[in-house]
């Protein structure tokens, strides 16, 4: 008989064996992702608009690990929740089913309204899964590109200012105005989840954040993330009735990395659901830029969407939202 539990530490001999078939260095990057989780009895006893950190779930047979989810409460928003790792064995449809379905339900019963997931598009197994099995639709796509080779000029020109939280209001009224309004529904984000959560040290990521304001008006917004010190994702949100230099606002984001890091690997994320998409592809081609990964974003919600679009997907197992160089 199956049964989905919490993942303990008494579990992990049994993960190392399910997953020794992936090379080894992607075995231990997930173990190390897995064991460096909390032992959850803080995060276990708190309602659910209290937790910080991810919890994973494992479905098991016979005392046999079929499967594993990870869902993470959204910083500011813990009643929007990223499915961040799914991993079953190839052919286990029902597993992966069986698990979402399970975090959805669960979470779905102490107030979550949205549950997210992104997955890289060069995967298509789950596709039907996510769509026709559990209910989820494809609202647009995430691409990074690599800021390679990329040589600029006057690196120290900038009039951004570090992110404090009283900027939290406008920041997501400039993000919630960039959206195209078939997303909004469901993309649209609170200002709460850019203030800088109390335990911001707990957290399994870093970010440094910036403002750019014309008189009272915010007109461009930028984060700058990492959750291993080597790669870092830079994300631009800017008021599209305003002409920007991307050069100057890379070179700002640049720069700050580099007073921290001496080697580092940087992207930039293209958000292709965001009005000012085009305007930022086109740069990126002039650039001479390349795009190497594109994430599908799923979303399962309580709101009536205006359309859905259904688009062949792909996924066997994924990770944090991050490139690995």
């Amino acid at each position: 008989m199956a049964i989905i539990k919490k993942l303990s530490c008494f579990d992990y001999p049994k993960i190392k064996k399910m997953i020794s078939y992936l090379g080894y260095d992607i075995n231990d990057k997930f173990l190390k992702a897995i064991v460096e989780e909390p032992a959850g009895v803080l995060n276990n006893i708190l309602p659910l608009n209290l937790k910080f950190k991810p919890e994973s779930y494992i479905l098991l047979e016979d005392d046999e690990i079929l499967g594993i989810i990870t869902v993470a409460p959204t910083s500011g928003n813990p009643y929007k929740i990223n499915i961040s790792r799914l991993v079953f064995k190839e052919d286990y449809y029902t597993t992966g089913k069986q698990l979402i379905d399970f975090i959805v339900a669960k979470y779905g019963a102490k107030g979550a309204h949205c549950f997210t997931v992104f997955v890289d598009k060069s995967h298509d197994e789950l596709c039907t899964l996510f769509v026709d099995g559990c209910g989820f639709r494809q609202c647009s796509y995430e691409n990074l590109w690599k800021l390679e080779n990329f040589v600029t000029q006057n690196k120290n020109r900038s009039n951004f200012r570090p992110c404090q939280n009283s900027d939290a209001k406008e920041i997501a009224n400039l993000y919630n105005s960039e959206l195209n309004n078939l997303y909004k529904p469901s993309m649209q984000r609170e200002y709460t989840e850019f203030v800088e959560p109390v335990f911001q040290g707990l957290n399994n990521y870093y970010k440094n954040r910036y403002v750019l304001w014309a008189g009272n008006h915010l007109i461009a917004y930028l984060s700058i993330t990492t959750i291993d010190n080597l790669n870092f994702i830079i994300d631009i949100s800017t008021d599209e009735g305003y002409d920007f230099d991307y050069d100057e606002i890379l070179n700002f984001a640049l720069y700050e990395i580099s007073r921290r890091k001496t080697h580092f690997t940087a992207f930039l994320k293209h958000r292709q659901y965001a009005k000012t998409a085009d305007k930022l592809e086109n740069y990126l081609h002039e650039r001479n830029l390349n795009c190497i990964q594109t994430q599908c974003v799923f979303i399962k919600d309580f709101y009536k969407p205006i359309k859905e679009t259904n688009s062949p997907l792909k996924i066997f197992l994924f990770d944090e939202n991050i490139a690995v160089n």
